[in-house]
């Protein structure tokens, strides 16, 4: 293979998950031109990564009022112009819906790969349908690799974090008086509003873990801010909350920079998993087996209660008791019970706030 495309646009955790497909090509065809298509929002988490050649951005946005906009019309069609005339050999259909599937189809590549169940006729435009099995999404990912006998085994989640990037976070953490592995990253957003635990329960187990002597670090992108801002209201010793402070490479880099994590289920808890931090996860609507974090080090809450996992973004029954039941001393506890190191700090001195 000399020209591979892997198409996987969204979102933050489902990009992760397919890493390991990158990997396995880079590791098989060291000299090939690899080429990934994203969504823009999503690209700067690809862009400069060692094992790619090109991020090929997709404008969904833009592109997405192309029936009123002449202008997006000319340019979505230059789009598709321009995926023509890359000429791939190989296609790879990680997304599985019919945008994907109609780019897969247009590449014009002799061999265009994607899942057998893949949804809104996806499927039409592979050459070869590999069959899922059921479970995590990572699994399905592999077994698109393994199918196309890529070195996968076992799989590994690289997201190119530069000398220069981890040094950029370990300069800005001592700005605050918090040191790499010093500090517990708190990332308390998710994108559904049944999957967002409450800014007074995260305040409280905060506090619970300032009163140890373990420092934490708020992190999250732009559109939690207002959430990080009630939770550091609520809290007696706050936090240094940097929410919506930070690129999506920074906060890749002060993630690998935390000692542990403690999250909702989010993309950030992939990254997390990913860069093989101990963390906490809570879940609520959704099910780990599916969607949970791909690590032997990763700790659950979840109820299980008999409404739950439900999928849905509101709660049907009204009173998302999956996640308002789960107290703070149990997400305190299971971040203090994780295995591995905790660097422990005079609690008197409290954690700085900025």
């Amino acid at each position: 293979m000399k020209r591979v495309l892997i198409i996987k646009p969204s979102s933050l955790g489902d990009i992760v998950h397919g890493l390991p497909v990158l990997a396995g090509l880079r590791t098989a065809f060291p000299d090939a031109y690899i080429a990934w298509l994203v969504a823009d929002g999503f690209a700067p988490l690809l862009e400069k990564h060692p094992l790619l050649n090109r991020v090929i951005r997709f404008d969904r946005k833009r592109y997405g009022t192309i029936w009123r906009n002449p202008a997006a019309m000319r340019d979505f069609l230059a789009f598709l112009v321009g995926l023509r005339k890359e000429r791939f050999d190989l296609v790879i259909d990680l997304q599985g819906l019919f945008r994907s599937g109609f780019f897969t189809a247009l590449s014009g590549a002799r061999q265009r790969v994607g899942f057998s169940d893949a949804r809104e006729l996806a499927w039409a435009g592979y050459t070869q349908r590999v069959v899922p099995p059921p479970g995590h999404a990572v699994d399905r990912n592999l077994a698109i690799a393994r199918k196309l006998e890529l070195p996968v085994d076992p799989p590994q989640f690289p997201l190119g974090l530069s000398d220069n990037e981890r040094r950029e976070a370990d300069d800005r953490l001592r700005a605050v008086g918090l040191a790499r592995t010093g500090f517990v990253a708190v990332l308390p957003g998710a994108r559904w509003a049944t999957k967002q635990w409450y800014a007074g329960k995260w305040a409280a187990m905060i506090d619970r873990l300032h009163a140890q002597g373990i420092r934490t670090l708020l992190l999250g992108s732009p559109s939690e801010k207002s959430l990080g801002d009630e939770i550091v209201a609520q809290c007696g010793d706050p936090p240094t909350n940097w929410i919506g402070r930070t690129t999506l490479r920074a906060l890749v880099a002060l993630i690998d920079a935390a000692e542990r994590v403690a999250c909702c289920d989010s993309g950030p808890m992939h990254i997390a998993a990913a860069l093989d931090k101990p963390l906490v996860a809570l879940f609520g609507p959704t099910a780990t087996d599916r969607t949970g974090p791909y690590s032997p080090i990763a700790q659950v809450v979840q109820l299980g209660l008999e409404c739950s996992p439900c999928y849905k973004r509101t709660c049907p029954l009204g009173h998302h008791r999956c996640l308002k039941d789960i107290s703070a001393d149990r997400v305190a506890t299971a971040v203090t019970g994780l295995s591995g190191p905790l660097s422990v700090h005079n609690p008197s001195s409290g954690a700085p706030s900025e």
